[in-house]
């Protein structure tokens, strides 16, 4: 297991934190949520920059607490909130990063950044969104990590740059021995990406599940009153209020539709899972 959270809990003044998560090896795991819903401080957690109340946290088979330094080397990260000084180019970048990882190899580091279309020698301040997105995933991938932990790495990115980031994760996803651990606001790109997906709002996890059931069997129910009241409630995740009567959430959209044929059934897909878990009741 390359990631391994049980029970983990961290505690603030306007906010609680109560995560079990699960990253196997082979696996890009996705988790969601909205902005203050801790995932975040999940990730902050997992690299051992802010430590839990209670609970385990193991990276790479081990404590985090007790991870060597060839262990943390096997770890690339992508945060949005930190990185180089945008002052530097990526010569210089290429020369801070070899001294701090042994398996960091400048000429492949300088051949992937001509191949991703970046220039050596312009400061970052100059780069593109897109461009300074591709810098921080190359710096994250450059010392052939097992495991990626990315957090938004596609946020304020347009269609082309997106796709180009993505491309550059399945590629590193060929190392069967690898694994991801991303989140974004994107529902399109973890859909693409995924192989199952973590949904935390207010610092819990409200659903685990795998991104094909999530598209196969997942659903939304759209009905008017007098429809939700007649209808079978058992296999509802969540319901949220709406203008026409309700939404409902559920897990067996096939049961609702050959049940209920009269009534709106479709597919469910991240967004609205994510928008009708956070907003709506529970069931």
């Amino acid at each position: 297991m390359l990631v391994k959270l049980d029970h983990v809990k961290k505690h603030y003044a306007t906010f609680d934190l109560d995560c079990t998560m699960e990253l196997a090896e082979g696996c890009i795991t996705g988790v969601i949520g909205r902005n203050g819903a801790g995932k975040t401080t999940t990730f902050k957690l997992i690299l051992d920059l802010i430590h839990p109340d209670a609970g385990e946290i193991t990276i790479l088979d081990e404590p985090v607490s007790k991870l060597n330094t060839k262990k943390r080397e096997q770890i690339g990260v992508v945060l949005s909130d930190s990185g180089f000084s945008e002052s530097l180019h990526l010569e210089a970048i290429a020369r801070i990063l070899k001294p701090m990882y042994h398996t960091f190899d400048p000429a492949d580091f300088k051949k992937q950044a001509q191949a991703a279309g970046l220039p050596l020698r312009q400061p970052l301040s100059q780069f593109s969104n897109g461009m300074k997105a591709k810098a921080k995933l190359l710096m994250a991938l450059s010392h052939h990590p097992r495991l990626l932990i990315l957090d938004e790495p596609t946020a304020g990115l347009d269609v082309v740059a997106r796709d180009e980031v993505l491309d550059m994760l399945r590629a590193f996803m060929e190392n069967e021995q690898a694994g991801i651990l991303i989140s974004s606001h994107i529902s399109s790109d973890l859909e693409g990406l995924c192989d199952d997906i973590y949904l935390i709002d207010q610092g819990k996890v409200k659903l685990h599940e795998s991104n094909e059931t999530i598209l196969s069997e997942y659903g939304l129910i759209k009905v008017n009153a007098s429809q939700y009241e007649k209808l079978d409630k058992d296999y509802l995740l969540a319901v949220e209020k709406e203008g026409y009567g309700y939404a409902c959430l559920t897990n067996q959209r096939a049961y609702y539709q050959e049940n209920y044929p009269g009534i709106v059934v479709e597919k469910a897909n991240l967004d609205r899972v994510l928008t009708i878990m956070s907003r709506g009741e529970s069931k």
